[in-house]
């Protein structure tokens, strides 16, 4: 069975919910056609036209970006500018461009967790929390021979996730009852007649943000051709949602091994630093692109060093003042969150098409020394 563009925008969704974007953000598809067949799949951070080469040398006939191909409107394209001849190969060799920005920043298991996973990290949790995830709960009936693979398939879903423990949820045994009527393809019992199955009532919690994703898990492995089940929301909180982490190294640093480290652990040219150098850094707050306007939210977490980039003159002296330091990679940084994209996609493609991380480097900035 082939893979088609929505599917793959299906498995992005469920990875990066585009809820989780901040408003007019420029995400989803940007080039090409929802229903076109999925051959190959490129992961960038930016599609330039080296990237759109790339895709062609390689046969992918889709790209899955963090950085948006078009942000402002277009006025006109161009073919004799760069940007022209780019969407100008993009749609003579039928490549189709999906992206995933800040909703790519706040999932779990994107941006910010892979740079914050990179430096080892321990104990992260959000930095700029900005969407609450609200819970629901998840009520369904099974026969009993299919409870097992229905709580499984909902919890490995996300549903059921309570701290540190997985498969939370709490079953009754009852009794079910249903008349298939005519038309009905029952999987149980006969057209016309009264049916009464042992079933398992399941219930557990899950966050909103994830309700399509488990819902779907649920239908595949749940053996009724109608099934019944209800979702009622829940007075509690979820986890908060939103930019950047802030956890704690396993060792203390002073600033200026702290940066050495970084520059290390991001594989960076160089990295810019303010701060006194001999400074104690063990809680660590961080942020993929550019953060220096979350600074004082930084400050009140009491984060001793603070990792973003495209930092200013300005913003540095805002820094020094608040007494804490800074560490800036550069933007470029996010590229790390490729291989986690592909991993992603790759299993909830089911490894049905080839992924593969752009090995174009895109970032525009060098050091001169």
């Amino acid at each position: 069975m082939s893979v088609r563009g929505v599917d793959l925008i299906k498995a992005m969704e469920s990875y990066a919910p585009s809820a989780l974007a901040v408003e007019k953000d420029r995400i989803g598809l940007q080039v090409g056609d929802p229903q076109a067949e999925v051959r190959k799949v490129l992961v960038t951070l930016d599609v330039n036209e080296e990237v759109v080469d790339e895709a062609i040398r390689i046969g992918a006939n889709w790209i899955v970006a963090h950085h948006a191909v078009i942000f402002h409107p277009l006025k006109e394209i161009r073919t004799d500018e760069p940007a022209g001849r780019m969407f100008a190969k993009l749609l003579a060799h039928g490549i189709h461009v999906y992206i995933a920005h800040t909703n790519l920043d706040a999932a779990v298991g994107g941006v910010n967790d892979a740079l914050a996973d990179r430096l080892g990290l321990t104990d992260t949790r959000v930095l700029i929390g900005y969407k609450q995830d609200a819970l629901k709960k998840l009520v369904v009936t099974v026969p009993v021979d299919h409870h097992e693979a229905v709580l499984n398939a909902i919890s490995e879903a996300g549903a059921g996730w309570i701290g540190n423990y997985s498969h939370c949820t709490f079953n009754v045994e009852g009794t079910g009852t249903f008349l298939p009527r005519d038309g009905a393809n029952p999987f149980i019992g006969k057209t016309g007649e009264l049916e009464k199955v042992k079933e398992i009532r399941l219930e557990t919690v899950m966050p909103a943000s994830i309700e399509k994703r488990v819902l779907e898990a649920m239908f595949k492995a749940h053996p009724y051709e109608e099934v019944a089940y209800d979702i009622y929301p829940l007075d509690l909180k979820g986890e908060p949602l939103g930019f950047g982490r802030i956890g704690s190294l396993p060792e203390t640093m002073k600033l200026d091994e702290f940066a050495r480290f970084v520059k290390d652990a991001f594989e960076c040219d160089g990295v810019r630093v303010v701060g006194n150098p001999d400074k104690e850094i063990r809680k660590v707050a961080i942020l993929g692109g550019s953060g220096g306007r979350y600074l004082r939210d930084v400050k009140r977490q009491g984060a001793d060093v603070y990792i973003t980039g495209d930092v200013d003159y300005h913003t540095a002296q805002e820094v020094i003042d608040l007494g804490i330091s800074l560490v800036d990679p550069g933007h470029h940084v996010e590229h790390w969150v490729v291989p986690y994209v592909c991993k992603e996609l790759e299993k909830r493609l089911n490894r049905q098409v080839p992924v593969e991380p752009s090995k174009v480097n895109t970032n525009p900035f060098r050091f001169c020394v």
